[in-house]
């Protein structure tokens, strides 16, 4: 994942809204989001190339999506994938703290990364950047390939957009999806400076990327209600466009 924005028991038919667009390059091999033949009750896509995922839900309620770091100056000598973490999290009978207190042990040994872990009644956000734990609080937050919440141009007008989803009373499951959606690069005093070339920096700028060898692969929303109900739906593009090439969707209860 790459942009994360999601309301967090704000709303008062779901504890968890959440929304994420996954950029990578086009090449890498993925498999759709569905339930795992190894792993019944884990609902993810996979990252055919080392065999993580980058964001799930399993059928007790365990949540965990992550984010890269971005950071050039960061170098490992064969770093373990960092797909790994979600995949560990949501096959295991983890409390996420515990599970967050034993990856800190070991987590200088991954490139940068974020991982948002937990149950709708439990979420917590972990970087490696910032070796802290920290519980995420009720509200509307956002995260890209720096901390949470950090005030990244597509992070704020993401969560400004969600914001107005959840007002206007037109919260639907594509006008989520809509918020995905804004393929405007930031203007260039907005720019991050994340020790990437400014070109650059500006190409990777909007919330929906369209590069041409990189950008967003899919579009995934999450919604898990107050009664255990859960409606997950994966958007997957032809390379470069927004053009739908499949959808994948699930309901069920936890």
């Amino acid at each position: 994942m790459c942009l994360i924005v999601f309301a967090y028991k704000k709303h008062p038919q779901f504890d968890l809204v959440f929304a994420a667009n996954r950029d990578e390059f086009y090449k890498r091999p993925t498999r759709p989001a569905r339930f795992w033949d190894d792993y019944p009750d884990l609902l993810a896509g996979k990252d055919l190339t080392a065999g993580g995922t980058w964001m799930g839900v399993n059928r007790r309620g365990q949540f965990a999506a992550l984010t890269n770091y971005r950071d050039p100056s960061i170098t490992k000598e064969n770093p373990p994938s960092r797909g790994e973490i979600v995949l560990d999290y949501l096959t295991r009978q983890n409390d996420p703290a515990d599970y967050l207190k034993n990856l800190h042990q070991n987590a200088a040994a991954y490139m940068g990364f974020n991982i948002l872990t937990g149950t709708p009644d439990h979420l917590l956000h972990y970087s490696n950047q910032e070796g802290e734990i920290n519980r995420v609080e009720p509200g509307l937050h956002g995260l890209s390939n720096h901390l949470l919440d950090t005030p990244w141009p597509k992070v704020e007008q993401a969560k400004a957009e969600l914001e107005m989803v959840m007002k206007n009373n037109r919260f639907t499951e594509e006008a989520i999806f809509d918020v995905l959606k804004n393929d405007q690069p930031a203007a260039d005093e907005q720019l991050p400076d994340t020790g990437i070339p400014k070109d650059l920096e500006k190409k990777v700028s909007p919330a929906f990327i369209k590069g041409e060898n990189y950008g967003t692969r899919s579009s995934t929303i999450l919604l898990i209600g107050k009664g255990g109900n859960v409606i997950f739906e994966e958007r997957r593009f032809k390379s470069g466009t927004q053009v739908i090439d499949d959808t994948n969707r699930f309901e069920f209860e936890i």
